[in-house]
């Protein structure tokens, strides 16, 4: 049965290496980003040893913000992607979207304090159904937030949706390391040392473990870049970064 306007109850889905029920899936997540969102962004930086700064940096090298250009990113969080879309477009305006009221709070907290809250809205809604009129939006970005989401390619599907034509999509993800020996290097780092550091810094070893598992659960560049052209969208390529470690997906709405 398809309930997908339903309770996902007889749709099965993956939480990390667990199978669950459809509708169960965004309240777990929830709950993880829930419980790690006081210390989300110092987790980031011990774990990729602020790699993950530079991979954002080259989210926005390639993206190339424009003044008066409009931003929805979706699983903004504590808005990271956020706040270097308008530093670099220098007059525009984005609206963070996240299904965590505490990543929100975060992010808002941050906003204040960079004096950036005049160009900013915080909304809580899901990736699955955006709560905004059809094209509405001149750039589409999720950074580390696409493999959470349930179905991913409805999640595309709407980003096709909201965005204007000549609208720009940008998918910046955990991804396959192509070379084995480096994949087993990185595997034997994810398992051991992201959860044991999940434990000591937040208090929290199974939302890492998690985060770890839905990593291998996430399909590699090739297949997702194919679900991006399934859904719409023309001129797609990606970018490997880190060996693979993450990508960088793009994709226009023409």
């Amino acid at each position: 049965m398809d309930d997908r306007n339903g309770t996902g109850a007889d749709r099965r889905t993956h939480f990390g290496y667990e199978d669950i029920a459809e509708g169960e899936k965004a309240g777990r997540v929830r709950g993880v980003f829930t419980s790690v969102a006081s210390r989300y962004d110092l987790m980031n930086d011990v774990m990729s040893g602020g790699v993950h700064r530079l991979w954002k940096d080259a989210m926005m090298d390639w993206l190339a913000p424009r003044a008066g250009q409009r931003l929805l990113d979706v699983a903004g969080g504590t808005g990271d992607i956020a706040f270097r879309f308008l530093r670099r477009a220098g007059a525009g305006h984005a609206t963070v979207l996240d299904l965590t009221e505490d990543m929100l709070v975060a992010g808002r907290k941050r906003a204040e304090a960079e004096k950036l809250s005049a160009s900013l809205d915080w909304l809580v809604g899901d990736a699955m159904a955006l709560p905004f009129e059809d094209a509405s939006f001149d750039v589409y970005t999720i950074s580390f937030g696409i493999r959470n989401v349930t179905r991913p390619q409805d999640a595309l599907a709407e980003a096709f949706r909201v965005l204007k034509p000549g609208g720009r999509l940008m998918v910046l993800e955990f991804s396959q390391v192509p070379n084995p020996a480096l994949a087993r290097a990185y595997d034997l780092y994810s398992f051991n040392a992201i959860p044991a550091m999940g434990q000591v810094i937040a208090g929290d070893r199974a939302s890492y473990q998690y985060l770890v598992e839905s990593i291998r659960r996430f399909p590699d560049q090739e297949t997702f870049l194919g679900m991006i052209r399934a859904a719409g969208f023309e001129q797609a390529k990606y970018r490997n970064l880190t060996m693979g470690v993450a990508a960088l997906h793009s994709g226009w709405k023409l």
